[in-house]
């Protein structure tokens, strides 16, 4: 799973989450300890509105919320939801095991430049990917 940190530094950099079934998420306020939620038609679903979208929680009789405004949720992305914002871009995943612990290896074109990301898990590894794609896309080139 993504880290949390990631996940935000994602969704400052503009990555948007358009709820789906499977996603995982974490509710963003003081009152919530970090668990993690997984969109289902059967406990958590998506409800639109024309004020917003809501995430309700049907059948929680152990947990006092009935919804919460997805604004005030952290996406946390699967590994293939981030492949899949790689597009073409993704080259391979592979894992290094020379340094002592295996590290997740991303290799990815971006702008024209195949770039390496590292990370503990394969998961941050596509983040980071991710990440950069997103930044590099808001880099206005210098002639």
């Amino acid at each position: 799973m993504i880290s949390i940190e990631l996940a935000r530094a994602l969704r400052t950099a503009g990555l948007r989450w358009h709820p789906r079934s499977g996603d995982g998420f974490v509710i963003e306020n003081a009152e919530s300890n970090g668990d993690v939620f997984t969109v289902s038609e059967m406990t958590v679903e998506v409800h639109d509105f024309p004020t917003g979208q809501l995430i309700g929680f049907n059948g929680t009789t152990e947990w006092a919320l009935d919804s919460v405004d997805v604004t005030d949720t952290l996406w946390l992305p699967r590994e293939d939801q981030l492949r899949e914002l790689l597009r073409d871009g993704f080259r391979s995943l592979e894992v290094d095991r020379s340094g002592g612990d295996p590290l997740f290896v991303v290799t990815a074109v971006i702008r024209g430049t195949e770039r390496s990301y590292e990370a503990i898990t394969a998961a941050d590894a596509y983040g980071e990917a991710v990440l950069d794609l997103i930044v590099q896309s808001l880099v206005t080139e210098v002639d």
